[in-house]
């Protein structure tokens, strides 16, 4: 899960906890919103701590390193 979907599942599960006042049967709508921000948060905590072991900003302008062989003195 990325911060994208971790922090849309958070926003979500505030909305659900605090916005919205219907009510369905067999179903406890402020539970489930704060379920979704547990897991949004849970999800937001493991991408920060993996952050660098998949990239993170700038994956793909890392360094590169290039290995020049010296040329045999003159006369060799």
């Amino acid at each position: 899960m990325g911060l994208g979907v971790s922090l849309f599942l958070i926003a979500i599960g505030a909305i659900l906890t605090w916005a919205v006042t219907a009510e369905v049967s067999g179903v406890d709508v402020n539970v489930v919103g704060v379920i979704l921000m547990i897991v949004g948060l849970v999800g937001l905590l493991l991408s920060l701590l993996f952050w660098s072991s998949w990239g993170g900003p700038g994956a793909f302008s890392r360094r590169r390193t290039t290995y020049v062989d010296e040329a045999p003195p003159p006369g060799y």
